[in-house]
């Protein structure tokens, strides 16, 4: 397509005139820079503007990760420290009752009690304000143990004491416990809810 116009345009060029166009065509064609070429003149010494460029691009990207590795290091949860002032005590008395094919495990109370203490000394809401888990009875005819559950609380604190500290929130980390883990030979333990009681 491009040879053809150059011969069209010259058919109608005078013979003498034609190689002064091609001259000035070809010139104008090689002074025509590429749009990039001024990112290759060097701007200081050997260096060019697109090294420049892009080492300033690379020079913000690595303050922004070093900046975000200091922030996650130094960063310090005031919750995960605050040094809570529990001036008082709350009681629950948890009552389970147990199947029979648990009845005649040996040591089932000293299992319980351990089991109570790990399931409210790890738990990551109630953890902090879990104090123990004691056996108050233990009725093999019944088919019942009772725990006394205490735990430290703030002082007059009645948002406290109704979301952190309800009935609801006690009973269902433990039902939740019971659900993810069953003690050996006795696997139905706990598994219904209305096996457990909870009282204040």
């Amino acid at each position: 397509m491009r040879n053809v116009f150059w011969t069209l345009a010259l058919s109608e060029i005078p013979a003498g005139s034609a190689a002064g166009f091609l001259q000035d065509v070809t010139g104008a064609e090689a002074n025509k820079e590429s749009p990039w070429s001024s990112c290759n003149k060097n701007v200081v010494g050997r260096c060019k503007l697109w090294m420049i460029v892009t080492s300033i691009f690379l020079g913000f990207i690595i303050v922004i990760i070093v900046g975000l590795c200091l922030a996650g290091v130094s960063y310090v949860d005031e919750d995960e420290n605050e040094i809570l002032e529990l001036s008082s005590n709350k009681t629950f008395l948890v009552t389970l009752k147990i199947p029979e094919e648990c009845v005649a495990e040996e040591d089932l109370s000293h299992l319980l009690t351990k089991r109570l203490t790990d399931v409210y000394g790890t738990s990551p809401s109630l953890s902090r304000y879990f104090t123990s888990a004691e056996v108050v009875d233990f009725s093999g005819e019944n088919a019942t143990v009772t725990y006394h559950l205490q735990f430290g609380v703030p002082s007059d604190d009645e948002s406290f004491m109704k979301y952190m500290m309800s009935e609801e929130l006690v009973l269902g980390i433990l039902l939740q416990d019971f659900h993810d883990q069953n003690i050996p030979g006795c696997e139905n333990l706990g598994l219904d809810p209305a096996s457990l009681l909870l009282d204040e």
